[in-house]
């Protein structure tokens, strides 16, 4: 249930209406715009009047919330959320790309690339020091040392990181060292995983599972904001369905429909959507075109010889001239 308030309503009334709420062992989450307050409620809400809740004179409406999910719900939030990462951001008016190796192989490697990256126009370093594979016996990253070289990539460019976390042993270890962390699609109902996310003080990039509804994927978000992490940035990256020329069906209906029912940012990973780089550029351009804040893109200066997924990274060169392409291109 959602209370919108009216323009003029006094913080005395607005307190007045909290205390009752929260007496009844309900919880209230204010957002306070330029020309309205809106108190959000989170519990039982079956035994509230709507009409009664109306008949305060600083109350415009109250609406009945549908969706299971609330803190992500724009009806809560109605204003995009914009995460703040270092110097830039996720969300609002910029376009964000976050662009770099698919797995941390050695210095020199993610060095050059989180230079090249940076020239093209990325403000964001990507880079997996764990890499959950669909067979045991695939490269399955450096561990911390692969977080020690993109942290030493990092103090080379400026460039803020983000690296997925694959489990509850390992999300800390990625908190002290990564800008974002990110939980993939394997993970995006692993709900201990989730619960650990909402109590870190980092941004959480969080990707849409394997067979994932939308619904699913924000209510796994819902986890995160409810442990008090509200910093979540969702992950189209494709979806498993009966096609199998590419690796996953990428959904770029899902970006209008976010925007639509939520808050949070989403951005678009093309690279993982269809396994094949040459898909890359276009599918960048139409998920930009259909509103998405930005993409996440691999890059690997030698992707014949990559450790992983080599066949859907750019080379460097190809990057730049899909930022150029994109109207990116910082230089």
């Amino acid at each position: 249930m959602v209370i919108v308030m009216k323009a003029k309503a006094t913080r005395q009334t607005i307190n007045k209406i909290t205390k009752r709420l929260e007496d009844m062992s309900i919880t209230v989450h204010e957002t306070i715009g330029s020309n309205y307050s809106i108190l959000g409620l989170i519990g039982d809400t079956t035994m509230l009047s709507k009409e009664q809740l109306e008949s305060y004179d600083d109350v415009e409406k109250v609406i009945r919330v549908q969706h299971p999910f609330k803190l992500a719900n724009r009806l809560f939030h109605p204003e995009d959320t914009v995460v703040k990462v270092g110097d830039t951001t996720v969300g609002g008016d910029t376009v964000t790309v976050m662009a770099g190796p698919c797995s941390v192989e050695t210095e020199e490697q993610v060095i050059q690339i989180a230079m090249d990256v940076k020239e093209a126009g990325a403000t964001i370093l990507r880079g997996g020091a764990f890499k959950p594979r669909s067979s045991p016996y695939s490269f399955q990253g450096l561990g911390e040392e692969g977080l020690k070289l993109l942290k030493k990539a990092k103090e080379a460019t400026g460039l803020p990181i983000v690296s997925e976390a694959i489990c509850l042993d390992t999300i800390e270890l990625v908190a002290e060292y990564a800008d974002i962390i990110q939980i993939g699609a394997r993970n995006m109902q692993n709900f201990a995983l989730l619960k650990k996310a909402g109590l870190t003080k980092k941004p959480i990039l969080l990707k849409r599972g394997l067979s994932a509804t939308i619904e699913e994927w924000l209510m796994a978000a819902e986890y995160i904001m409810a442990g008090g992490n509200k910093d979540v940035i969702l992950c189209e990256r494709g979806i498993r369905t009966y096609e199998t020329y590419t690796r996953n069906t990428l959904d770029l209906s899902a970006v209008p429909v976010i925007k639509e029912i939520s808050h949070l940012p989403i951005i678009v990973d093309p690279s993982h959507a269809t396994g094949k780089w040459k898909m890359v550029s276009p599918l960048s351009k139409g998920a930009l075109a259909v509103g998405a804040d930005g993409l996440m893109i691999e890059v690997h200066n030698d992707p014949i010889n990559a450790l992983c997924d080599g066949g859907q990274s750019l080379k460097p060169s190809k990057f730049k001239k899909l930022m150029e392409e994109l109207g990116i291109y910082m230089n």
